[in-house]
């Protein structure tokens, strides 16, 4: 997996950074997702998300991860099976300060919060959703499996 991160106003430690490789890798494996797919991960204060939010899903407020898949999961380009391009399947932009506070809220540690955020915007990338209960079902069973397996139980 080729993750590229970007934090531009030093929001993570490097030990979240490191966090956020590693279970962008498991996570990706355990979806099958080819070794050499592609995705990023960025970093926004409060008021850089709030800004995203309200612009692209027209939410006027700030929100914890959100996600631009750059495909859907079913929609693998020419160029990628025939000239063996990486997939890159999209954008993360997290917010540290959101994912303590729902830490706090929800009574994780976090690293497990910060791991949550990380695997929900993965499989959202990755074409999964959570709109309709069924999908949903789907969704959070996988993202419970994936993490309770890398280690991050509630």
């Amino acid at each position: 997996m080729n993750l590229e991160i970007y934090d531009d106003n030093q929001l993570v430690d490097d030990k979240h950074q490191q966090l956020a490789r590693e279970l962008f890798d498991y996570g990706a494996k355990q979806i099958d997702l080819p070794a050499d797919t592609e995705a990023s991960i960025t970093f926004s204060t409060l008021d850089e998300i709030h800004k995203i939010n309200l612009k692209y899903r027209q939410m006027d407020r700030p929100t914890d991860v959100i996600s631009f898949a750059i495909e859907d999961a079913d929609d693998t380009s020419v160029l990628e099976m025939e000239l063996g391009i990486p997939r890159n399947i999209g954008d993360l932009f997290i917010c540290p300060e959101i994912v303590q506070k729902q830490a706090v809220e929800y009574g994780h540690s976090l690293e497990r919060e910060f791991g949550y955020t990380v695997i929900h915007g993965l499989l959202h990338l990755s074409g999964y959703d959570h709109i309709q209960d069924d999908e949903a079902e789907v969704m959070f069973s996988l993202q419970e499996k994936i993490l309770d397996n890398f280690g991050l139980q509630r």
